[in-house]
């Protein structure tokens, strides 16, 4: 059970530092950073070519369905003013967002978490998700 604990853990703090991003503002601040090279991106140069499309194509329905419980939670959250009140609501909506990828059969947390990390350092891939959520969302509405 421990060794399953670190990537949700991850996982549950990637996405929810992103509850106050949409989806195309994360990518957005994925693609500034190639104008600001960090020494990370050298080791993740190829990672792009690395990832499936089916991953990809997976990756983007569980980032849909990540976000609206992202969208749910931070409407709840800014309508608490109890500082209590919005730890659990925090807690909650994180669970809820490593529920919505373990419900995706196609990707498991430990990719998507992979991919999201991807996303956020390597413009290659954060190009090749925000295409696919792109065509993704419209599908989900």
């Amino acid at each position: 059970m421990i060794t399953g604990y670190k990537p949700i853990a991850s996982l549950t703090a990637a996405v929810f530092g992103l509850m106050v991003f949409s989806p195309a503002s994360a990518l957005e601040i994925a693609q500034a950073q190639q104008t600001q090279p960090t020494q990370g991106q050298a080791d993740s140069k190829g990672t792009g070519a690395a990832i499936s499309e089916q991953k990809i194509e997976a990756f983007a329905v569980a980032y849909l369905q990540v976000d609206k419980v992202r969208q749910e939670y931070s409407a709840k959250i800014e309508a608490t003013s109890d500082a209590a009140a919005k730890k659990q609501l925090e807690t909650e909506g994180s669970k809820k967002m490593v529920d919505a990828v373990k419900a995706s059969p196609a990707i498991s947390v430990e990719e998507y978490s992979a991919i999201l990390t991807a996303a956020q350092s390597d413009p290659t891939v954060a190009k090749k998700v925000q295409a696919e959520l792109q065509k993704t969302a419209p599908a989900q509405r």
